[in-house]
């Protein structure tokens, strides 16, 4: 497919159609509660592209502003400059009652609901769109997707990056050539609603416990560092004050009882509260508040989390504990294999199958990787083939194929393909890895790694996906090692999850800073409800060095028929180095016994 030649006119496209507020911040770090704005700016266009408004301010954050030498706002040119909470109003007025537009949509998204919180307000965002999330889609023929790269593929100068006034207009360029290639392309807007949020809170450390959960407490013995105590009811002590010292005995507090508790604190042991029902059904010892002040003057020492371990049982594939499906190989029993020197054939190529049952197009997406091309869920412009099976003529995709010239095959097409001219994806240099393959990571050069999954625009169901950080023997060291949706961020920030889009989510994992005692992360994807990944169709996944950078990695992964929950990837430990691994492994049960099956304590 020839690149697209955007010439920057506003689609006029129903759907395109929106009130646009676009937004950059400028802030003192990358974690929002924590780090502050440093500066905002906002242009406002209506459906037509026509400029309805613009703002712009630094604020005075009151902290540290960060990393001057990339934003360049020195503390003396904060100084004087208004508060967040002082012109609240003027920007909530400003993002009411549009489409916010940002590039890596979520960083901006998240900064301003922490800033509104800290103003006892909450964002005024109903929708918002990514246009990094949407240009993954289009699959423009750029090196990567960082804002001033499609600035120059879309004809757009920028002046001063990092400046947030500069950024947003360079944005709204963006924007323009972004609609218009989704247009020629037929796409949906990748429109993320956000409802009305009034949870955020400021960024709050929690220290994860350095010590291994040594088990139950004895009565009449000690406590021993690494212990899961959970407090409940009214304590003579000041719940933070017996928490704190608490934590700093080494021990793990935590706000739920399971199994794997070692002892509750209550002053009233029949006073039937859920957590004292919970500790009768698990069995876990009750102490009083007097008895475990004492016993917390001399808590014994316990076994840190980076100390060496014995070698792990075997598991099995991806240390998974129960039953796998068996349909590892959706080519079927039979299927043929390219021979020897023509399994390159479609090396560089794109392809896109439509039609058939999920087991048929799971089946040709085999055999489009075993050719050496990789295999879209989505029209993008660096399709270069469509692979037609029975039933794919009415997909709604087929008139948009037509119009754009893309080489339209059959399922024949598959069994010898004839080289069907030369790469055209010279910008995507990713290495295709098969189900189970794996790939030595790059060094990181300090930059985190992001696995990032995505399927078919018009998937009726929700997907979640999910992180696990596992110790050797495959078991979450505590809870906070489930990174999901109601959790997306581990304590000490290493492993993050974002929502870019309806169909794309990502897991980010900085590997410098990973603990020790940490050996993988597994991400998968579960299904929300009575859906299967039969469904769904194939999951694409992406490994980057960097948010916007080009994938290092991709991999499209089907499941078979029945499958609730799917491992997608996971990146370990080998030797001083790091790899991942694609694995596509599904499950019939949903989330919830697939984090029991790590070792979380799940309160459904």
């Amino acid at each position: 497919m020839a690149a697209l030649s955007p010439s920057l006119k506003w689609p006029t496209t129903f759907d395109y159609v929106h009130n646009w507020v676009l937004v950059d911040v400028e802030t003192s770090g990358l974690r929002p509660g924590r780090d502050r704005v440093l500066s905002l700016a906002i242009l406002r266009l209506d459906g037509h592209g026509r400029q309805m408004g613009e703002f712009s301010t630094l604020f005075n954050p009151g902290c540290d502003p960060g990393p001057v030498h990339i934003h360049g706002l020195t503390p003396a040119r904060l100084v004087g400059a208004p508060t967040f909470e002082e012109i609240a109003p003027q920007v909530e007025a400003l993002l009411g009652g549009g489409v916010m537009v940002a590039h890596n949509a979520q960083f901006d998204y998240d900064f301003l609901a922490h800033e509104f919180a800290r103003a006892r307000s909450f964002a005024p965002v109903s929708s918002r769109l990514c246009t990094l999330a949407l240009n993954r889609l289009i699959g423009p023929a750029t090196p990567d997707l960082k804002l001033g790269t499609l600035a120059a593929y879309y004809g757009v100068r920028q002046e001063r990056a990092h400046d947030a006034r500069d950024d947003v207009r360079v944005l709204s360029g963006v924007l323009r050539g972004s609609l218009e290639a989704a247009d020629q392309l037929g796409l949906s807007l990748p429109l993320l609603t956000c409802p009305p949020r009034q949870d955020y809170r400021p960024y709050v450390p929690k220290t994860p416990c350095a010590y291994r959960n040594p088990g139950r407490w004895t009565a009449g013995g000690p406590l021993v560092q690494g212990m899961k105590v959970a407090v409940t009811g009214d304590t003579r002590v000041a719940r933070e004050d017996l928490i704190v010292r608490s934590v700093a005995a080494g021990l793990n507090m935590v706000t739920s009882v399971s199994g794997q508790t070692s002892v509750v604190v209550t002053n009233d042991p029949g006073a039937g509260s859920s957590k004292l029902r919970r500790a009768a059904t698990e069995g876990v010892p009750l102490i009083d508040e007097s008895a475990y002040l004492r016993l917390l003057e001399n808590v014994r020492p316990g076994q840190s989390k980076g100390a060496a371990l014995p070698a792990p049982m075997p598991r099995g594939r991806a240390g998974m504990p129960g039953r796998a499906t068996t349909a590892q190989n959706p080519s079927g029993a039979g299927a043929p294999s390219p021979a020897d020197g023509v399994a390159q054939l479609l090396t560089g190529r794109r392809v896109l199958v439509l039609g058939g049952t999920h087991e048929e197009a799971a089946a040709a997406r085999v055999r489009v990787v075993d050719f050496g091309a990789s295999a879209a869920v989505n029209l993008s412009a660096k399709v270069t083939d469509v692979v037609v099976l029975p039933g794919g003529e009415s997909d709604r995709r087929m008139a948009r194929i037509a119009l754009l010239g893309l080489r339209v095959h059959d399922a024949d097409w598959l069994v010898a393909p004839a080289p069907p001219g030369p790469v055209v994806n010279e910008s995507d240099a990713a290495e295709v890895l098969v189900r189970g393959a794996v790939i030595d990571l790059p060094d990181s050069d300090g930059t985190a790694w992001t696995v990032t999954a995505a399927w078919e625009q018009h998937t009726a169901c929700a997907i979640d996906v999910v992180a696990f950080r596992l110790d050797v023997h495959e078991r979450v060291a505590g809870d906070e090692d489930f990174i999901f949706y109601n959790a997306p961020e581990h304590p000490d920030g290493v492993v993050r999850l974002a929502t870019h889009s309806p169909t794309e989510q990502a897991v980010t994992v900085d590997l410098e800073r990973l603990p020790l005692e940490v050996s993988r992360v597994v991400v998968a994807a579960a299904i929300d409800g009575s859906a299967t990944f039969s469904d769904v169709g194939a999951i694409e996944v992406t490994a980057t060095r960097g948010i916007a950078a080009a994938p290092t990695v991709r991999a499209t992964l089907d499941a078979a028929t029945t499958e609730r929950t799917m491992l997608l990837a996971e990146i370990y430990r080998r030797g001083e180095g790091w790899r991942l691994r694609a694995i596509g492994q599904g499950y019939d049960h949903g989330l919830v016994a697939l984090a029991r099956g790590y070792g979380v304590d799940v309160d459904e």
